[in-house]
């Protein structure tokens, strides 16, 4: 519980701290960011590509057509990240934020309408005020597509490896179990084609 708190605190102090989003920079590191796998060997659905967002934690997923993620914006300060490169957002206050991803993978069974994705950051160092939180995640999405297509009923395990540097708590741990992780149930919708 003590862990929790920290973290809803200091995702409230990167979200009223912010960022400079105008000033995002992105580098690329490799091309192949994402993998995608259609269990039956058909294409991507049409039905899944374009925007999917979960208004509660604030991910959101951009699927194109060949299946691969464009983007995607992760629950940590609501930052959007591009795979395959490494982004470097400006925060206010002089500090910045830096997101490398590590391989994403998309895979879709057809016969159960199931869609899982796994995003992986090899790297994150975000600065909020006077604090730094580093690390590494894995976030993994698995569900039900439903029939008309408009919802992904989904489960969430975040497998963070977070470290917060502050003041008060120089080396403090706000990583999860590596095997179990922490899991939450969340609904992505479609909000555009």
């Amino acid at each position: 519980m003590k862990r929790l708190s920290f973290v809803c605190v200091m995702v409230l102090l990167m979200l009223l701290i912010g960022c400079q989003k105008s000033f995002v920079n992105t580098v690329p590191v490799n091309k192949s960011g994402v993998d995608v796998i259609v269990e039956d060997g058909s294409q991507f659905p049409e039905f899944l590509v374009g925007t999917w967002k979960d208004d509660e934690h604030g991910w959101e997923f951009v699927f194109e057509p060949d299946g691969t993620i464009s983007s995607a914006v992760i629950a940590l300060g609501k930052f959007k990240i591009t795979p395959g490169e490494i982004t470097i957002v400006p925060m206010r206050m002089d500090g910045k934020s830096i997101f490398e991803p590590g391989k994403w993978l998309v895979s879709y069974d057809p016969s159960q309408r199931e869609l899982m994705v796994q995003i992986v950051l090899k790297n994150l160092y975000v600065e909020f005020g006077n604090g730094i939180v580093e690390g590494k995640s894995t976030d993994v999405f698995v569900g039900k597509i439903s029939e008309d297509g408009w919802t992904w009923q989904v489960d969430w395990t975040s497998f963070p490896n977070y470290t917060a540097h502050t003041a008060k708590h120089p080396n403090f741990d706000l990583s999860e179990d590596p095997n179990y992780g922490a899991s939450y149930s969340i609904i992505f919708r479609k909000i555009t084609e």
